[in-house]
């Protein structure tokens, strides 16, 4: 065990100890790195900032329910149950508030700019309704479920007419699983380039220290040490990618936050975006990590395969 440990130590500082003498091309290959990975990470922070968001706007959708324009006050009294009956059907909290005409006219009066157009009418134009407003659908994928409770409520005697708020919350849904799918995409593809850039990078590095492997190999190396310290290349590699794509993101978000903060206190509202929590964005800087190291091993495998064949 401490063979192997000491093993690794010498691999780890042989590979650090490369990079700070060659320290002009790791920095390239680093900066390299950093941009193909800058459009994820920068994805992950706008997604994460906007997952929170999304729940808030998503508390309590409404439904209005509009009655047929003569239906009796009594019948329409006598719907509350079936509407009740349908939301514990889906086990779906609400608050339901009956709305007379009267009291519809009343408000519309009040926020209209036309009162005397509206008291030309003679008559009240306005039906008798309900208003529901659903608690529990803390987020926007669970829009679905108040489609199909609309169509029950849709289908109920006397109901002209059905009102659902919620469709810019389905829509809202779909952004973010577009974006969603987008992203890991984007991640996927950028990921291939990093494993490209490291895979080049630790070839040139084998073809430049032939001759040391060559020599290693004659006095008994084997493969796996000969190895072990261009993963480590690979590996830091895309470490250092990580992190300087990440702090790129985070110092991107100052200016960006300036502007933010502006246009949403047109809204009354504090968004900014905030830097990904620590465990995420150790998550990112392990993948990343991870991806220099596969390029490393795709990399080491062939260039060595090579040169055995051509040593034979």
């Amino acid at each position: 065990m401490k063979l192997w440990l000491r093993q690794h130590h010498q691999a780890l500082l042989q590979t650090l100890t490369g990079a700070w003498r060659h320290l002009g091309s790791f920095g390239f290959n680093a900066v390299v790195l950093a941009v193909a990975l800058a459009l994820p990470f920068a994805g992950f922070t706008l997604l994460e900032n906007l997952r929170p968001v999304s729940g808030q706007l998503a508390v309590e959708p409404e439904i209005s329910l509009f009655l047929e324009l003569d239906t009796p006050r009594a019948k329409a009294r006598e719907l509350e149950p079936a509407i009740r009956a349908i939301l514990k059907e889906y086990q779906s909290a609400a608050s339901v508030e009956f709305v007379p005409r009267e009291q519809a006219l009343a408000t519309l009066q009040k926020r209209s700019n036309v009162p005397d157009a509206l008291a030309t009418l003679g008559s009240n134009p306005l039906p008798d309704g309900y208003v529901l407003r659903l608690q529990g659908y803390s987020e926007p994928d669970q829009a679905g479920r108040i489609g199909q409770i609309a169509t029950r409520l849709e289908a109920l005697p006397g109901v002209e007419t059905l009102q659902v708020d919620s469709d810019w919350i389905k829509r809202l849904a779909a952004l973010i699983n577009v974006l969603r799918v987008g992203l890991v995409l984007l991640a996927c593809t950028l990921g291939m380039v990093v494993i490209a850039v490291v895979f080049n990078t630790i070839r040139l590095q084998v073809m430049t220290q032939q001759e040391e492997i060559e020599v290693s190999r004659l006095v008994g190396a084997t493969d796996a040490y000969i190895q072990r310290p261009f993963y480590y290349s690979g590996a830091l590699l895309g470490l250092c990618g990580g992190i300087l794509a990440l702090v790129t993101v985070n110092l991107g978000l100052q200016p960006l936050n300036a502007e933010i903060t502006d246009f949403a206190r047109l809204y009354a509202s504090e968004f900014r975006l905030l830097a990904l929590p620590l465990p995420l964005a150790l998550t990112l800087l392990a993948i990343a990590a991870a991806l220099g190291w596969c390029g490393a091993l795709l990399s080491v495998k062939r260039q060595l395969a090579r040169l055995a064949r051509q040593g034979s």
